[in-house]
């Protein structure tokens, strides 16, 4: 069983998002992890990018899949996790702590759009 935090959102595509004053803390489930097996190489975008949600930023790949990252808001990247780019098994290791980018939102309406731990509990089997 996949572990889902309570208080973080997340997305169909399973991505998370945490909060922090405006600022979108995004990475990857812990579903979306189990699924892909061993992280062998995290595609960054890089800082002052923006990004549009519901559109790509990024990719994972494993020894079994590749698969696009989509962000789940608007706006500017201020911050990529560059340590991911030397230790992708980060990812692995620990879903939640391994974020991947940090984004200054834009429109904090879109995150209306995403679910909550129980309904994305409900599309994570």
């Amino acid at each position: 069983m996949s572990k889902i935090i309570e208080g973080l959102l997340y997305s169909e595509s399973h991505e998370w998002v945490k909060l922090e004053d405006g600022i979108a803390v995004i990475g990857v489930t812990d579903f979306a992890q189990a699924e892909m097996g061993d992280i062998t190489y995290v595609d960054l975008p890089s800082e002052g990018d923006e990004v549009a949600a519901g559109e790509e930023f990024g990719a994972l790949e494993s020894v079994k899949a590749s698969s696009e990252l989509y962000s789940p808001v608007s706006g500017e990247i201020v911050e990529v996790n560059s340590e991911l780019e030397a230790a992708p098994e980060k990812v692995n290791e620990d879903a939640y702590g391994a974020w991947i980018i940090k984004v200054k939102i834009s429109d904090e309406s879109e995150l209306d759009a995403l679910l909550d731990a129980a309904g994305y509990s409900a599309i994570a089997k």
